[in-house]
C-alpha cells in the first residue's frame, strides 16, 4: 500500500470542510481534501440536467459573517448576485416584502396578538429564552392560536432548519432569529453553488491537493491520538500519514472509519442518542411562463409540505437555456426528524405547488431529491448539535452536525470550521510537509 505525509486530512468536500482546508492551506498547512464525489460541494453542490445548472442542496449564500469572510481571509473570489428584494412572503397569492418591516410588519398584518410575540422576540434579545425542552409550536400556541402565523412559523423553521416548528426547540428558533439575524442579505452564484466551492478548492490548491472520487476508508488511531487516514484512490488504497484530521463526514460516519473503541465512551453515547438529523425534499422546476415574479426567495402561509421557492434565473439566467425560468422549491416531510413515507410526501408538496401556481402543471419537473438518513438536509437539527471535539487528539469534526447553538446553512458550517481551524492553528506553528 502506498503512503504519504501530509500536514492535515480533510474528510469531505462539503461547505465545512472545504471552508476548513481553505484557511489550514492559508495558514501554512499543507492539506489533502478526499470526497467520494466526483464533484466539490457535498450535499450543496450542482450538476447539469437538460442545459439546466441545477443545485442539488444549499442556493442561498448570505452576505456578511464568517462565509463570507472566509473568501476574504484565503483570497477566494466569491461570485455571488444578490436579489432585490431578496425576501418575501407569498400569503393567500400576495407576495408581502418584509425587507424594511421585519417582524412587526409581517406579524401586524397577520395576528391582533403581533404586539405580544414581538415583545417576546425583544426578551429573547435581552437573554431570556426558553430551556430549550419547549418546541417552537407549543411557545407560540403561548402567545396566538392564528392559524396563518403558525403555519408561516412553521415554514421559516422548515425552510431555515429543515424540520418542523413542533420539533425546533424554541430556544433555537429565538437565538437564530435575535442573535443569528433575521431577513438576512443573501445571493445567488451564476455557475450555480458549485461556483464557490470551485473558488474556494482554488484556494485549498494553491498550498494542498483536493482527490475526488477517492473515499476514506479508515481512520487510524493510536493511544487517543490521530496518526493517518487511509483511502482508496483509483481502486488502490493509499495511507496518508498525518496527525491532524478534520471530518466533514459528520460524527456517525467518523465513528464507523475509525472504529467506536476509539473514542471515548461519552462521545459514543452522544453519537448514537444526540443526533438528530433532519430531512427537506427538494424540487428543481422549469417553465417557459413565469411562476412568480419575485426574484429572491419566497416563503410561504398555509400550505400542506412547501415551505419556500427561490427564482434562480431572474437573479443568474445563465443558470437556465435561453427562455426558460429556473425554479427551486423546498419542502419539509412530516417528521423531519423521523421515519416517513417519501412518496406521499413528495405527493403532498406537489400539490402545494398546484394550488400555489394556477399554471404549475405547464412547468418541467427536473429534479425531486429526498434529502433523508445518511443524506439528510441537516445532520442534525439545531438544537441538537454534538461537540466539535471528539476526544481523539487532532481528530476534529466540521459541518452541520456540530454548529453553534441555534445556527443554520451554509454560515454555520463555515463558523465551524473558523472554530476549529482557529484553535488548530494557534497551537501549530508554520510549517509543511511537503506535496503528496
Amino acid at each position: 500500500m502506498d503512503s504519504h505525509k501530509v500536514d492535515a486530512v480533510v474528510i469531505g468536500a462539503g461547505a465545512g470542510g472545504l471552508c476548513a482546508a481553505a484557511r489550514l492551506a492559508h495558514g501554512g498547512l499543507h492539506t489533502l481534501v478526499v470526497d467520494d464525489k466526483d464533484r466539490l460541494g457535498g450535499r450543496a453542490s450542482t450538476e447539469e440536467i437538460d442545459g439546466f445548472k441545477v443545485n442539488i442542496g444549499a442556493i442561498a449564500i448570505e452576505f456578511g459573517g464568517v462565509f463570507e469572510e472566509t473568501f476574504h481571509t484565503v483570497g477566494a473570489p466569491l461570485d455571488i448576485r444578490a436579489p432585490e428584494p431578496a425576501s418575501s412572503f407569498f400569503i393567500d397569492g400576495k407576495v408581502i416584502d418584509v425587507g424594511r418591516g421585519g417582524w412587526s410588519l409581517l406579524l401586524g398584518q397577520l395576528t391582533k396578538q403581533a404586539s405580544r410575540i414581538l415583545e417576546k422576540f425583544a426578551d429573547a434579545r435581552s437573554g431570556n429564552l426558553p430551556d430549550g425542552r419547549q418546541s417552537t409550536e407549543d411557545w407560540l400556541k403561548g402567545y396566538t392560536s392564528n392559524a396563518t402565523v403558525h403555519a408561516l412559523f412553521r415554514n421559516l423553521c422548515a425552510a431555515i432548519f429543515a424540520c418542523n416548528a413542533a420539533e425546533l426547540p424554541a430556544r433555537a428558533f429565538l437565538t437564530y432569529f435575535t442573535s443569528k439575524g433575521a431577513f438576512k442579505k443573501f445571493g445567488f452564484c451564476p455557475q450555480g453553488t458549485i461556483g464557490v466551492w470551485n473558488s474556494l478548492g482554488n484556494a485549498v490548491r494553491r498550498n494542498g491537493d483536493i482527490w475526488l472520487e477517492t473515499p476514506a476508508t479508515a481512520i487510524h488511531t493510536s493511544n487517543g491520538k490521530v496518526e493517518g487516514v487511509t483511502v482508496l484512490r483509483n481502486g488502490e488504497r493509499v495511507r496518508i500519514d498525518t496527525d491532524l484530521v478534520i471530518s466533514n463526514a459528520g460524527p456517525k460516519a467518523t465513528v464507523a472509519l475509525a472504529g467506536s473503541d476509539a473514542f471515548p465512551a461519552d462521545y459514543i453515547v452522544k453519537v448514537k442518542n444526540d443526533l438528530r438529523p433532519a430531512a427537506n425534499i427538494v424540487i428543481n422546476v422549469a417553465s417557459r411562463e413565469p411562476l412568480i415574479n419575485h426574484p429572491g426567495i419566497v416563503t410561504f402561509g398555509k400550505t400542506r409540505r412547501l415551505c419556500n421557492m427561490a427564482n434562480l434565473s431572474a437573479t443568474c439566467p445563465e443558470l437556465a437555456p435561453p427562455g426558460w425560468h429556473l425554479y427551486v422549491a423546498y419542502a419539509v416531510p412530516v417528521p423531519a426528524l423521523g421515519d416517513f413515507d417519501s412518496d406521499a410526501e413528495v405527493a403532498l408538496a406537489l400539490e402545494d405547488l398546484r394550488e400555489q401556481f394556477a399554471n404549475f402543471d405547464q412547468a418541467k419537473i427536473l429534479s425531486i431529491r429526498v434529502m433523508r438518513d445518511d443524506w439528510p438536509a441537516q445532520r442534525s437539527c439545531a438544537g441538537y448539535d454534538l461537540p466539535r471535539e471528539t476526544g481523539i487528539e487532532g481528530l476534529w469534526c466540521v459541518g452541520d452536525a456540530v454548529k453553534q447553538y441555534g445556527n443554520g446553512g451554509t454560515q454555520a458550517c463555515a463558523e465551524t470550521a473558523k472554530i476549529v481551524t482557529d484553535a488548530i492553528l494557534a497551537a501549530r506553528p508554520r510549517c509543511s510537509a511537503g506535496r503528496v
